[in-house]
């Protein structure tokens, strides 16, 4: 039997797949990748401005890439990456596809183009510094590219993995009609723009440095929908790969973050072995602790846990913080 539809249903059906989220990956391999002085060339001749924290002597003792978070570039790492190079601890963070200086900010390329580019560049750091030991460091997006990297199959081994307030809000904890709402926006009118005005939410409590994002032209301040509805599927991929995350694990999460709630974030580690006698996991719960731990007013803290888990391993972190981490979050359930 041949079924005939009405015109008007053809043309809408027509609207519909034209105006689906759209993802920019990247082109055909052309090149080897490369690591400048100043930028990370990728296979498809991407340039991704790299920036990078190198103690003012001798070779570094250990060496941190770190990944930022949505909306975010490299700079981000600039207070953290200045300390630890004082302690003999080198950083190197690039601007992700899509944000920061790189071509087409503001446009998602898709979960697979994130973590190639993160296990391409750590090849690189590698081979520049053999033998030191490399740990990642993902914030909020950027530590759901790590987690969702790390468990690819062709990530470079790594000595360990630092995962501050990571991203793993995915659709099946949000509110119904927050997933309603995305979804239909994202089909309809992907190109349109959000702002975070009047949301309400505190990233931080150091306000100089959230008036400075708000200044800098390089931090996106206007969201595509379709790069939200992109953010949400690799949060989602990350949330169902955290139970995954095996080696050495430092997870970093503040108790006043109003960006990732607790409800994703206690699912995530009650799925870790956070409890057993490995110690390949310690998670540290900040009192006072917001989304953007690591430029907080309190970011010292954070910033001595990290350098006392890559010195010192299997032994209390100096913040005092609960290393544990689910005795306050355990009281946290899905009606939260």
């Amino acid at each position: 039997m041949k079924l005939i539809f009405p015109s008007s249903v053809v043309g809408a059906l027509f609207l519909f797949i034209a105006c689906m989220p759209s993802i920019y990956p990247p082109g055909h391999a052309v090149r080897l990748p490369q690591l400048t002085e100043t930028d990370f060339l990728t296979k498809d001749d991407i340039r991704l401005p790299v920036r990078r924290w190198m103690p003012e002597s001798g070779e570094p003792g250990a060496i941190i890439i770190a990944v930022h978070g949505f909306n975010d570039y490299s700079n981000f790492f600039s207070d953290t990456g200045r300390y630890l190079s004082t302690l003999g601890i080198a950083s190197y963070a690039f601007d992700q596809r899509g944000f920061g200086a790189s071509p087409s900010p503001g446009y998602w390329s898709g979960t697979p183009a994130y973590t190639n580019d993160l296990e391409e560049f750590t090849r690189q750091i590698k081979g520049r510094h053999p033998n030191i030991p490399v740990y990642l460091l993902g914030e909020s997006m950027g530590g759901a590219v790590v987690i969702v990297a790390m468990q690819s199959g062709s990530m470079p081994d790594v000595d360990g993995v630092i995962l501050s307030a990571p991203a793993v809000w995915g659709w099946e904890l949000m509110p119904w009609y927050q997933q309603l709402l995305l979804w239909v926006t994202a089909h309809s009118v992907p190109w349109m723009t959000v702002t975070g005005e009047g949301v309400g939410v505190k990233p931080s409590d150091n306000i100089e440095m959230l008036r400075a994002l708000g200044r800098d032209p390089l931090v996106i301040k206007e969201t595509r929908v379709e790069a939200v509805y992109g953010l949400v599927n690799l949060m989602d991929n990350a949330m169902r790969k955290s139970s995954g995350i095996n080696g050495r694990t430092l997870f970093l999460y503040g108790e006043k973050d109003e960006i990732i709630p607790r409800v994703p974030i206690y699912k995530a580690l009650s799925s870790l072995p956070v409890n057993d006698d490995s110690g390949l996991v310690k998670v540290a719960i900040y009192e006072n602790g917001y989304h953007m731990l690591l430029r907080d007013l309190q970011a010292d803290i954070p910033w001595k846990d990290i350098v006392s888990w890559i010195q010192s391993p299997g032994k209390p972190l100096p913040s005092g913080a609960d290393e544990r981490g689910l005795s306050t979050l355990a009281k946290v359930n899905d009606n939260s």
